[in-house]
């Protein structure tokens, strides 16, 4: 081969080589790199639990969605030297009934409203009437003994749990034959309190001091819905555990007979004996 005519086919093959490169199989130019997203683009909305995100923070977000989903539930409790048991609704409005084992005295509170009694001493000291009608003595958002339901209530604990840093997952154990896993989570009193911006300020502060100044631990039994099944707080006001039962079920509380129902007016509400 002449020198001529080897320097034309090698001009020729870079020529197509440099074809080759600059055009895909179908001859368009092949994709650049990919964009890196931004943090914004990637960052799960704060408060929307993931399905995919199974790490403790994401598994409490999800139960606080599912409660929040249920609504009510059936309850057992102790708190303290005191047990008692019932039916809590947190949304849309407070509905509560709770009785003593071995009590015929029943406390029930609908909204802004609470009957107390039930029972013959009741009756005995309202003239054959056995039940005893209180209002809410704050503002609108007022409800009779808050500081009793915000303690039962677990959209309370949940969202004190998820404004909780490095929640744990503590294993897999066994309640009545329910196959749960166990969270725990520690964190102060303020920040228990300051989580909680569903409720008014006083009953955030009546929280707060009912809380006292040590840490509070929670410790959270989820089962494989994610539905709070069992709760324990432990902190400056002792240990409360409370116990939940037939999420979302169909619960009922009424209120009692106006006919049997002695209006009280704008009495101070009697303290929960124990």
């Amino acid at each position: 081969m002449t020198r001529a005519r080897r320097t034309a086919v090698l001009a020729l093959a870079a020529l197509l080589l440099a074809g080759a490169a600059g055009c895909g199989s179908d001859g368009a130019k092949p994709p650049g790199p990919s964009p890196t997203p931004s943090p914004s683009a990637s960052r799960t909305p704060t408060g929307l639990p993931s399905p995919t995100d199974r790490s403790p923070h994401g598994v409490l977000l999800s139960a606080q969605l599912a409660m929040d989903t249920a609504r009510r539930a059936g309850y057992s409790a102790r708190f303290g030297e005191d047990s008692f048991s019932g039916v809590l609704f947190w949304a849309p409005k407070t509905v509560l009934r709770l009785k003593r084992p071995g009590s015929s005295e029943q406390l029930v509170i609908l909204d802004t409203t609470a009957y107390r009694g039930g029972d013959p001493a009741t009756a005995e000291r309202n003239a054959g009437r056995h039940w005893e009608k209180y209002a809410a003595q704050g503002g609108a958002r007022d409800i009779p003994y808050g500081a009793l339901v915000d303690r039962l209530n677990p959209m309370v604990a949940l969202t004190a749990a998820v404004a909780a840093e490095r929640p744990q997952l503590i294993g897999e154990e066994t309640i009545a034959e329910v196959t749960v896993q166990h969270y725990r989570v520690t964190l102060s009193s303020e920040r228990y309190a300051a989580a909680q911006t569903q409720l008014p300020t006083a009953r955030q502060d009546a929280l707060r001091a009912g809380l006292g100044s040590a840490e509070v631990t929670l410790d959270l039994w989820l089962d494989d819905k994610d539905q709070l099944v069992r709760l324990v707080r432990a902190g400056g006001q002792g240990k409360d555990t409370v116990t939940y039962q037939d999420w979302g079920g169909a619960l009922s509380v009424q209120a009692p007979d106006a006919a049997d129902t002695a209006d009280m007016g704008g009495a101070a509400l009697p303290p929960l004996a124990s």
